[in-house]
């Protein structure tokens, strides 16, 4: 990396960004990005109505692993059909594929069948949220990306907001099939934005790519349905198998994709944790997988342990991505000269936040709860533009996009990962028979002492990362 010039030593200016230029990219990843955030905190709101309807307790980290399996499949797919031929018709499909989803949850008898759904609605949202990604990496200069994603952030606070109102309304004056049935609706209104009214900057291709890794994409899918399989019935021998089946294909995956050419998902060296980009996302994995665990069975451990309303737990869960927002808000206008110190700052914030979690969840009060999980998004507001930067910085030029692509990618393989691992923690520790608060602060001891192993591996991570991008720095 070149040293710091004049234009990373200033700080960059909100206006900046805001102008003829640059406003349609800024849309176009905002309105990426909305159904995905307040999504996420609507299902996390409603989840306690919807096992107390259909069932499914037992598959609570099932549906989590789901919707990020689909995710994980539709974001790489979805960056690659970005870089081929814009942004428009993988958009556009993601979105359809995201009404479909909630269609599907919305009339949902059984557990199985919302799952389906989960998954179609995961399909659609990681489409949306990779497309925004690379639209990020490629369509604003390095010195206005932090900015363009701190605005981005400011949206996922206002979803994140606004998700657990909505599914409190819902569920406390309707019903919460209805509430997919309000997110299916603005799907469909954003895929025919897109076709009908889109801009040019949604139409042309990016950059010319490879094809689709299908059969490594469905490696990748399979190891997460097997772990996460591992966990909705637990036998010793059968539980041990499915996990080692899971990681075997994991690691077939990286192994294909690294000796993949042009149409490799991840960069070349994603696994290599002697690499700057090996070691950042080795701590994207292990942080993720230490902090799933507050979206998944958070809201529902809070009504069963302290009898909050659905509102409540929502707003606990929310105050992630509320304090995620505030902190990228705050720190976005850094010159570069102190990425690596935020860098620091936010991997510190996500370990605490990941003990507290153990002693608050288990034992309250309700404020300290939400005190964690704010500083659990701080942490990663206050890194997270800044481990993109760096990254960008260190890459290969023909690497950035794949790079850009990588970090959601990844992000998304932990949640999945961490949600699949967590539900056997947790149907281990009795939690999908738990009838007493008893029954359940036991299992919630049990998930997030699970987490803190994760959490100082992606600690060590982060201090291997910025050693050395201090040295290719200097």
């Amino acid at each position: 990396m070149t040293s710091t010039n004049d234009a990373d030593v200033e700080k960059v200016g909100w206006l900046e960004l805001f102008t003829r230029e640059h406003i349609p990219s800024l849309l176009l990843i905002c309105l990426g990005v909305w159904l995905h955030a307040a999504d996420s905190m609507l299902v996390a709101t409603m989840i306690p109505a919807i096992v107390a309807d259909i069932g499914g307790q037992a598959m609570v980290g099932w549906s989590i692993a789901r919707y990020e399996i689909g995710s994980i499949v539709a974001g790489a797919a979805s960056g690659v059909l970005a870089l081929r031929f814009g942004v428009r018709m993988p958009m556009g499909f993601a979105a359809l594929l995201f009404a479909a989803g909630c269609a599907i949850s919305a009339f949902a008898p059984v557990m199985w069948v919302l799952l389906v759904g989960r998954l179609l609605q995961g399909l659609g949202g990681g489409g949306l949220v990779a497309v925004s990604f690379v639209a990020a990496g490629v369509l604003f200069p390095p010195r206005l990306m932090p900015r363009a994603l701190a605005a981005v952030s400011l949206l996922w606070g206002s979803s994140a907001f606004l998700g657990p109102l909505i599914g409190g309304l819902f569920v406390e004056f309707s019903s919460w099939r209805n509430g997919f049935v309000f997110f299916a609706g603005q799907a469909l209104l954003l895929a025919l934005w897109l076709w009908f009214f889109s801009t040019p900057h949604t139409r042309g291709p990016v950059q010319v790519s490879g094809a689709i890794a299908t059969s490594r994409l469905l490696l990748l899918a399979l190891a997460v349905l097997s772990i996460a399989y591992a966990g909705v019935e637990i036998g010793l021998l059968r539980t041990s198998l499915m996990i080692a089946l899971g990681l075997f294909l994991l690691f077939l995956f990286f192994l294909f994709d690294r000796r993949a050419s042009d149409n490799r998902l991840l960069p070349r060296d994603a696994i290599a944790p002697h690499t700057v980009t090996g070691a950042a996302l080795a701590m994207i994995l292990c942080v993720t997988i230490a902090t799933v665990a507050l979206t998944a069975y958070g809201p529902l451990l809070v009504v069963l342990l302290h009898g909050t309303s659905a509102l409540v737990a929502g707003y606990i869960a929310a105050c992630s991505s509320i304090g995620w927002s505030l902190a990228a808000i705050a720190v976005s206008g850094m010159p570069q000269r102190h990425d690596l110190k935020f860098i620091r700052i936010g991997m510190i914030c996500i370990v605490i936040s990941v003990i507290g979690f153990l002693y608050s969840i288990p034992n309250g009060p309700i404020p300290l709860i939400a005190f964690f999980s704010a500083l659990d998004g701080v942490g990663f507001g206050m890194a997270w533009v800044f481990i993109l930067r760096q990254l960008l910085a260190c890459a290969e030029p023909l690497e950035r996009e794949r790079v850009s692509a990588a970090m959601p990618t990844i992000q998304r393989l932990g949640y999945a990962l961490g949600a699949a691992f967590i539900g056997i923690v947790a149907n281990a520790n009795g939690f999908s028979a738990a009838l007493t608060p008893e029954d359940a602060r036991a299992a919630a001891i049990a998930i997030y002492l699970a987490c803190i192993p994760f959490a100082v591996l992606g600690l060590l991570a982060m201090l291997r990362f910025v050693s050395l991008a201090g040295r290719t720095a200097s």
